[in-house]
């Protein structure tokens, strides 16, 4: 499916926000390792260090956008928890059931 320039534009101004919402999240995480009162400082150090160089390569992240991909971005987005598929109300139905179709044929 092609996605239509309604959706793609709605796309391209969503995904900021929601690798925004992303990255509070990991934020979040990082704060609690970093306060674990039970692991030395080094251990705490590297973990996060880790977790950085890891998480920094996340579609939550960063992501390359094109339009003919956007839809199995947008499916891996939802797979890997960055969004849900109610983060989709304001696109087309087209592109809601198309989500929905590939969503439903991996499971």
């Amino acid at each position: 499916m092609d996605i239509s320039k309604k959706d793609w534009k709605l796309f391209r101004e969503r995904l900021s926000g929601w690798q925004e919402n992303y990255m509070e999240g990991l934020v979040k995480a990082y704060a609690d390792l970093l306060n674990d009162d039970k692991k030395p400082a080094s251990e705490k150090f590297w973990e996060l260090e880790k977790r950085i160089k890891e998480d920094k390569r996340h579609p939550g992240v960063i992501m390359k956008m094109s339009k003919s991909e956007a839809i199995w971005d947008i499916v891996r987005l939802i797979r890997l928890k960055v969004i849900t598929y109610d983060d989709l109300s304001d696109f087309s139905d087209e592109l809601q059931n198309e989500v929905k179709r590939i969503l439903e044929m991996s499971r």
